[in-house]
């Protein structure tokens, strides 16, 4: 077991004696009885690639500046009398290597109020977003695609690699 599987056996330990609400003898018993096997067993690769902290953060960051955004943007035509919405579906497609991270933009863009996730293309990559105001496309193309640099720079994937090689086995 290398550092990096240690220091995740402490905090799954540490988040165990969280959640019973007691530091106790048997309670890092059971913490470790439960974490060593989790972390031998998952099969994760401990020398790929990490996560990037300061692109992870400007990610979680523009996830909640768009939140507060969208819910004061909904809450608004929530208390107008006027209906101004204009529903749109759009599609938006995302680059290669954001196919890994599909879940992750998925959830990000299902979160914000005002947009949802119809469905998804994980052979193209292609995001169908239900927006309530069909004007706010291009900013929301622009905050997918930002999403989608965040996400690949805060959690770079192997896939990209293997995607190329399996391109290449297929064309030859």
């Amino acid at each position: 077991m290398n550092v990096r599987s240690l220091v995740v056996v402490v905090a799954l330990v540490g988040a165990w004696c969280a959640l019973w609400e007691s530091f106790s003898f048997a309670n890092v018993l059971s913490g470790i009885a439960v974490a060593v096997p989790a972390v031998m067993f998952t099969g994760s690769q401990t020398n790929g690639p990490s996560i990037r902290i300061v692109p992870a953060a400007k990610l979680v960051g523009l996830v909640a500046v768009d939140l507060v955004k969208s819910t004061i943007d909904v809450v608004w035509e929530i208390l107008t009398p006027i209906d101004y919405t204009d529903e749109t579906i759009i599609a938006v497609d995302t680059q290669v290597e954001a196919r890994s991270h599909l879940l992750l933009l998925v959830v990000a863009i299902t979160l914000t109020p005002g947009t949802a996730i119809v469905d998804t293309d994980p052979d193209t990559g292609r995001l169908y977003i239900h927006l309530l105001h069909a004007d706010a496309e291009p900013q929301v193309t622009a905050l997918v695609r930002r999403l989608v640099e965040l996400a690949c720079e805060a959690f770079p994937s192997n896939e990209v690699t293997a995607i190329a090689t399996h391109t290449e086995e297929v064309i030859s």
